[in-house]
């Protein structure tokens, strides 16, 4: 009930405002970045009717507003180019006066645990990014500013969230997304302009938790995303009650046969308090959010949908469409392609590629060469902040001859019993790692595939095995663990992939 209680409050605050005084969200504070050289929103809640003047202090000329029926009013403010600090000052029954506010550029980061993954070990994390220590003591930015949404769920989208803004040091470092850091920290040193992050994440959670609502009911791919949560909503008494009965029996037996002590039984989940459940995380800790003004989002997320990697393929896109809707705004969309790990299908990784291939202003970070086949969070963060920030600053930033991506699958051809398979990102050439191109197999009408030798011809890659006579498939990196062996000369990594469209495992699960 305790999450009840916070969640009512919070709506209380905010609805209270409405008859009272103006009240600003809470990503509209101190030390906040605003987006540069654009128009930007700033909004709140007053007494409807009431009229607001809003003054900034890099415009002589103030804008006034009037609240709505509803009490909400939003203002739409033109700013110059990098620089601050400067205030804002908000004017209507009472006053309020922002200060330290920059003027710069604005990423939303979001994701699951990769993306929450902290810079520094914390209580709740056993371990922080290779190196932390000396991370963190160098981390001290004051034109650097963190974000961090704080974790909750909701049942329909909320007006506010919590959270502040604050400048980098050691210690707001330590605890803040450390690929998000990492990727900010390489876009203010290569453009000498402020940075704002806002870091919203929740480890374990699924796309559709980020996804709103009228975009799972509306698409019948996704229909069965809401029916097994309302089936679960719908069943939860009962499982609460059965649960109610193992407990006793375990207490009962653990008093009286500890020797044949069984594990306790867990607690099932509330779905409505559930952070995995549809919608709940994008109702929390992304609606809010809106329409404040970025630059961009960079993602990190894959992982708890790579059972059901096929559907990622129409779920993942929708979900970045429906952002940019809300939004009103076609910013770009930089993600993380799924590092290598035993429990990561190949599949998860393909419908990635095929995001970034069908959905315009994206981009993906391909990491093969920095996972840990053992554990779900390698600590090298720093290579995938970095990877990031390379899509921005070749597409965003006009950093000219940049290479940004590591060499991806354009087409293939038979030629006899060859297959030639070409590649984009590959000027100059490929590189095989140590000399040795492994991971290719071909396949023919079978369908079975069978190891293949590789050779480099410029930008392309000749596949064949004396196993297959007529080859019509390659596939490359295939597998749960993929081994980084194909790099451009810019010495990025080769997504892994498939020519081929046949059914894969996850083919049609939903």
């Amino acid at each position: 009930m305790k999450w009840k209680c916070i969640c009512c409050l919070s709506f209380l605050l905010v609805s209270g405002s409405i008859n009272a005084a103006v009240k600003l969200p809470a990503v509209i504070a101190d030390h906040m970045v605003l987006q540069q050289r654009t128009t930007v929103a700033l909004w709140g809640w007053a007494t409807p009717g009431e009229r607001i003047r809003i003054q900034c202090s890099w415009n002589r000329q103030p804008v006034t507003v009037m609240a709505g029926m509803d009490g909400r009013w939003i203002a739409h403010v033109k700013t110059i180019a990098a620089g601050g600090p400067y205030t804002i000052r908000f004017n209507g029954t009472n006053v309020i006066e922002i200060n330290d506010v920059l003027l710069g550029e604005v990423w939303l980061c979001s994701g699951q645990s990769n993306m929450e993954f902290p810079l520094a070990k914390q209580k709740a994390w056993r371990t922080g990014v290779t190196g932390y220590e000396e991370e963190v003591a160098k981390a001290s930015d004051p034109r650097l500013r963190l974000f961090t949404v704080q974790q909750e769920v909701a049942g329909t989208p909320r007006p506010d969230l919590q959270g502040s803004w604050a400048p980098t040091t050691p210690e707001t470092a330590a605890t803040f997304s450390a690929v998000a850091y990492y990727f900010g920290k390489e876009i203010r040193e290569a453009t000498g302009v402020p940075v704002g992050l806002i870091h919203s994440s929740w480890g374990g959670t699924p796309a559709e938790s980020w996804t709103r609502k009228e975009v799972l009911d509306t698409g019948r791919e996704f229909r069965r995303i809401l029916d097994r949560y309302e089936t679960a909503v719908k069943t939860y008494p009962e499982e609460l009650a059965k649960y109610g009965q193992e407990r006793d029996q375990w207490l009962k037996d653990s008093a009286t046969h500890p020797e044949r002590l069984r594990k306790k039984p867990a607690r099932p989940l509330e779905p409505e308090q559930n952070s995995k459940s549809p919608t709940k995380l994008y109702n929390a800790m992304i609606h809010p959010l809106i329409p404040f003004t970025l630059k961009g989002v960079i993602w990190y997320q894959g992982e708890s949908n790579a059972g059901r990697a096929y559907q990622y393929r129409q779920l993942f896109p929708a979900m970045i469409r429906s952002w940019r809707k809300e939004w009103k705004a076609d910013f770009p969309f930089y993600f993380v392609q799924i590092a290598p790990h035993y429990q990561q299908n190949p599949e998860i990784r393909e419908a990635q590629l095929l995001t970034y291939k069908t959905v315009a202003g994206t981009g993906m970070a391909v990491i093969t060469d920095a996972g840990d086949s053992l554990n779900i969070h390698p600590r090298n963060k720093a290579v995938v902040g970095h990877r990031l920030a390379l899509w921005a600053l070749a597409k965003n930033y006009g950093k000219k001859n940049l290479v940004y991506s590591g060499p991806l699958y354009e087409s293939a051809r038979q030629e006899g019993n060859k297959m030639r398979v070409r590649f984009s990102f590959a000027d100059g050439g490929l590189v095989a790692k140590d000399g040795l191109l492994t991971g290719f197999t071909i396949a023919g009408t079978d369908r079975q595939f069978v190891p293949a030798t590789a050779v480099i011809e410029g930008n392309t890659v000749v596949v064949k095995s004396d196993a297959v006579a007529k080859p019509v498939a390659v596939r490359f990196g295939w597998s749960r663990v993929p081994h980084a062996v194909l790099y451009n000369k810019a010495g990025l990594p080769a997504s892994p992939f498939r020519t081929d469209d046949w059914p894969g495992a996850t083919f049609n699960k939903n």
